[in-house]
């Protein structure tokens, strides 16, 4: 049997105007299921059910845990939950955050090629670093088809260009064409490779990671020996790290679970950098003000040479408060030239 097809959308900032031209060209009676993660806050409510409700024929509403999938429904990630895929179903969880985001595209679309193999179409949309491309890379491991918003036509061109330096994908399309490029995929099923390109143990290891992310312990579960352990430590809870590959993808994981890719994590290493920095500069301008409070103080206690050598140690704490607020600017520029311009100091190996 050939199986069941189901579309899963992933984009990020950037993303929303793509996927409203999307979900307004697709027919009623469309074949298919329709899942989406798109970053948003988990502070705020989400109003994305109702934006993609309006624009097309398609009813769209946020997932509810174990409702069953039904063609022509798109599925929406609610804030701070992952969307993940079952047989015929959707499943909700707060499980580990990947890339810092939760709901995760890597999550969504890894479960579904796990689940639905070569019946999965999976399209990524704008947006910034790279969440979604090991989650695309796994659709096509397992026979699924890959659509890519052509760069040039994303307003924040990081996620595509990620995917299309990892993954062969099926077609690179402007906005306009994405929905006419979903259903003519469609149209044309591929059957179940006979011969999977992924390995047995890089089958376990999504069988792993489909359950961490549905919030099994991942301690337990045995990941730490599907990889190779790294120096580095996780941002989030700062266990150790390992090293996953897959492909020319580089990503990482703790024991607790939590994953980046390898520009996630230089990122988050680049933002812990800054916030030290931020932190030498307080604590610098306070030393300062407790010395000119105590220059003051010995002043007015007729004791003006050690009025005097306070204040000098207050212009040398000053002086070095300066020169590090003057790090902390440039770390943070660093960071902001990498979001303008994504190609600026990347690195191709670690």
């Amino acid at each position: 049997m050939s199986p069941a097809p189901i579309v899963v959308i992933g984009g990020s900032a950037g993303a929303l105007d793509p996927l409203r031209g999307l979900a307004s060209n697709l027919p009623r009676d469309f074949p298919a299921p329709v899942l989406v993660v798109i970053h948003v806050s988990p502070d705020y409510p989400s109003h994305l059910p109702d934006i993609l409700g309006r624009c097309g024929p398609l009813p769209a509403r946020h997932a509810r845990h174990g409702e069953r999938l039904r063609p022509g429904r798109i599925y929406v990630a609610p804030p701070d939950h992952h969307l993940l895929v079952g047989k015929d179903h959707v499943r909700l969880s707060r499980g580990p955050k990947e890339n810092r985001s939760r709901p995760s595209i890597d999550v969504l679309f890894r479960s579904a090629a796990y689940t639905h193999r070569a019946g999965v179409i999976g399209v990524l949309l704008s947006g910034m670093l790279d969440d979604g491309t090991s989650g695309l890379w796994t659709v096509k491991q397992l026979g699924g088809r890959a659509i890519v918003q052509h760069p040039e036509d994303a307003l924040y061109s990081d996620m595509p260009l990620s995917a299309l330096r990892a993954v062969h994908v099926d077609s690179m399309v402007p906005a306009p064409n994405l929905a006419p490029t979903v259903q003519r995929l469609l149209q044309d099923p591929t059957s179940p490779e006979e011969d999977p390109r992924m390995s047995d143990d890089e089958w376990r290891r999504l069988e792993l990671e489909v359950g961490i992310a549905s919030e099994d312990n991942a301690f337990e579960s045995g990941l730490l020996t599907h990889g190779s352990p790294s120096t580095f430590t996780c941002p989030e809870c700062h266990g150790v790290l390992i090293r996953l590959r897959e492909g020319n993808v580089l990503r990482f994981r703790c024991h607790t679970g939590h994953a980046y890719t390898a520009g996630s994590l230089q990122g988050e290493l680049r933002a812990s950098v800054e916030a030290s920095l931020w932190n030498a500069v307080r604590t610098l301008d306070e030393d300062a003000m407790l010395l000119d409070h105590l220059a003051k103080h010995h002043e007015e206690a007729g004791q003006p040479e050690r009025a005097d050598a306070y204040r000098q140690e207050a212009r040398e704490a000053k002086e070095h408060a300066r020169r590090v607020r003057q790090d902390a600017l440039r770390t943070g520029q660093i960071g902001q030239d990498h979001l303008l311009n994504p190609g600026h100091g990347e690195r191709e190996e670690w």
